[in-house]
Parts: structure tokens; C-alpha cells; sequence
């Protein structure tokens, strides 16, 4: 007995002498988030989300963003590379990217521009067909391309997540809690690039303001909306729209008739907000399993903003039952649709009255 104690004291030593000492993925600096905001007031729970109708259950695996064309047919992307599109109750693979279609928008001329997170920004025809548009921004390769909005002109703006972590590793990002994402223009009718942003703390959700004098982007690891002006005596500038937001900001969209749509991943993480100010804690963190990381609750959460910043609306779904880990909120014709990274399913409600 003595002989197995021994051993497994040995062991334990040195799985932890190999997790202190051998270099992990990340190198992690001390972060320390404000306390989260009560959830009362404006963001008391409710079960507005849950009144949503469900669309493609089952049949629409990850739809991390969802556009909607003028016919009514909803797409969404997928994981394996496709971008779907719903039409009633017909589901058809639009276009194959090859890669992870994440952000989606729709351009003057009815191409679906498309922010791919293996292959950069991608713009789809009416007939399914794929053109790269951007794979670096000045210089430096795309490394996870997000979200995007479109000004009435045509000029794309997009967010770039992280430069350092890919896709599969983008959790990576939040526990080294080092600045990677950028805010990037392009204009397609001159091929100019520009990067507007940089050393964004997982750049995400990007947005226009309805008189397109500034463009919003969620830092989704430090629960907070940047703001860079366009027009007007700040243009250039950029500063904070919105701080300690009570979950992880993820896509951001305008109905462009002054409300901001928010989608928050989960609400706050309680254990990871301990973990931030050790960056030691955090390099162990990063070495284990996934299975063993800080688990995201399971829970519903869409915000509607005003153009200076305030939240006028929550949209909750507590339990996560019905929708949960929401990443997108589009408005289209009176209705908001709502994609996740993890759900099989898009959600369909109309929008609250006051909005």
C-alpha cells in the first residue's frame, strides 16, 4: 500500500511539475473584470425568447449568423463549410465555402458577403458562387474573420477575431486575455484595405449606425462595445459605446432606425472572472482538457441598445431551454432571427412593441 502511495505522490508531482514547467498554448496576463451588473432593472429575467418561434430544428446545425433575403429565405452557416438556406419548410445548401461561414450580409447587388473564419471575406452570388474578396490586411493574414455590416456605399466593414487563434482555439483567446482582433474597412469597388482597430480583445459583432457616422465592434473578453466615428469632429477617434456588459457580447446588428441588437453568448462566467487576475492559474487552465475548462451557462440573452449607448430591452431565455447561447440578432420586415454557434435551430420572434 505504501508502494502505491508513493507512486501516485510521484505522479501527481510530476503531472504538476509538467503542467508548471513545460511551455502551454497560451501565455496569459492578469485581467480584473469589474464585478457583472445585477441583472435587475432594464435586464430583470423574462422569458421573451422563449415565445420564439423555431426554425429548421434539428436540420440546422450552428447557424452562427443569419441573413435574410428579400424573398424571406433565412441562411445560415454551418460547420462543415455550407451556407443553408431555408425557404418554408425546404432546406437546400446554397453555397460550400470549404471553410466556417460566420458573419453574414447581404450588398446592394444581392450577393451575400460572407465573413469565412478559415478563408477569409467571401462574397456568394444569386447562384451559390464563391469569389475570395480579402485573405490579409495589410500585411497581416486574416486569422479569424467575423462579422460584418455594409454602408450604404458598399464599403465592408469587418471584424477580424483574433490573429493569433484560429477557430477551433478561439476559447484560447479568453484565457490568455491579450489583445488580437482588429476593426478592418474594405471597399470592393477600389480593393483598399484599412485597418481601423487594432489590439481588440476578441474583435466580434460589427455594426453601423443609422446615419453611418460610426461603426460598432463587440471585444466579446472584456463584455464591451468599441465605437470608432466615421463622420464628424471625432472621425478617426475611437471610444467605449458600452462597458461591463452583463454576459459576452458576440454579434451586434442596426435596423438602422436607431436601435442595436445584441446577442450575448452566455452571461457572465463567475469562475473565469476569478481566474483572470492569476495568469499562472490561467496557463494551467489552458494545459487541461477542454472537458475541464469553465463551462458556459446555458442560458438565452438578447440586448436592443440606442444610439448613445443605453439598454433599452432585454430579450431573456433563462434556462436556456429554448434558445441559448445566442450569437446573432438580425431585424427583417418586423421580425428578429436569432443564430448560435452551438444551437440546431434559429429563432423567429416579432419584434417587442417600442422598438
Amino acid at each position: 500500500m505504501k508502494k502505491v502511495f508513493m507512486g501516485l505522490l510521484c505522479g501527481g508531482f510530476l503531472v504538476v511539475a509538467y503542467l508548471a514547467l513545460v511551455p502551454g498554448p497560451v501565455d496569459a496576463v492578469a485581467y480584473r473584470p469589474p464585478p457583472a451588473p445585477p441583472l435587475t432593472g432594464v435586464l430583470t429575467p423574462n422569458d421573451q425568447l422563449k415565445t420564439a418561434e423555431l426554425i429548421g430544428v434539428g436540420r440546422v446545425i450552428g447557424p452562427e449568423d443569419v441573413a435574410v433575403d428579400d424573398h424571406g429565405r433565412i441562411y445560415g452557416g454551418t460547420p462543415d463549410g455550407r451556407i443553408l438556406r431555408i425557404d418554408g419548410d425546404r432546406l437546400e445548401t446554397f453555397a460550400d465555402t470549404g471553410g466556417r461561414p460566420l458573419g453574414l450580409h447581404f450588398d446592394n447587388q444581392g450577393n451575400l458577403i460572407v465573413c469565412d473564419a478559415v478563408n477569409g471575406l467571401l462574397s456568394v452570388n444569386a447562384q451559390g458562387k464563391v469569389q475570395i474578396l480579402l485573405t490579409e490586411a495589410e500585411g497581416v493574414p486574416l486569422g479569424l474573420t467575423d462579422d460584418l455590416d455594409i454602408a450604404s456605399d458598399g464599403t465592408i466593414y469587418f471584424s477580424d477575431a483574433s490573429t493569433r487563434f484560429h477557430v477551433h482555439d478561439y476559447l484560447l483567446d479568453c484565457i490568455e486575455a491579450r489583445p488580437h482582433g482588429r476593426l478592418i474597412r474594405f471597399d470592393p469597388r477600389t480593393g483598399q484595405t484599412e485597418v481601423l482597430l487594432r489590439d481588440l480583445y476578441f474583435a466580434n459583432g460589427v455594426a453601423l449606425s443609422q446615419n453611418e457616422d460610426f461603426v460598432l465592434v463587440n471585444e466579446t473578453y472584456r463584455y464591451r462595445i468599441a465605437r470608432y466615428w466615421l463622420k464628424g469632429p471625432r472621425i478617426g477617434h475611437h471610444d467605449l459605446f458600452i462597458d461591463n456588459l452583463p454576459g459576452f457580447p458576440d454579434g451586434v446588428s442596426a435596423n438602422r432606425q436607431g436601435t442595436f441588437w445584441v446577442a450575448m453568448f452566455t452571461v457572465r462566467n463567475s469562475t473565469m472572472d476569478r481566474l483572470h487576475p492569476h495568469p499562472w492559474a490561467k496557463n494551467l487552465v489552458a494545459r487541461l482538457p477542454k472537458w475541464m475548462w469553465p463551462k458556459p451557462e446555458p442560458y438565452g440573452l438578447v440586448l436592443a441598445l440606442d444610439e448613445s449607448g443605453q439598454i433599452v430591452r432585454s430579450l431573456h431565455d433563462v434556462d436556456g431551454g429554448h434558445l441559448r447561447t445566442v450569437t446573432s440578432v438580425e431585424e427583417h420586415d418586423g421580425f428578429i432571427y436569432c443564430g448560435s454557434l452551438y444551437n440546431d435551430r434559429i429563432g423567429r420572434l416579432r419584434v417587442p412593441d417600442g422598438l
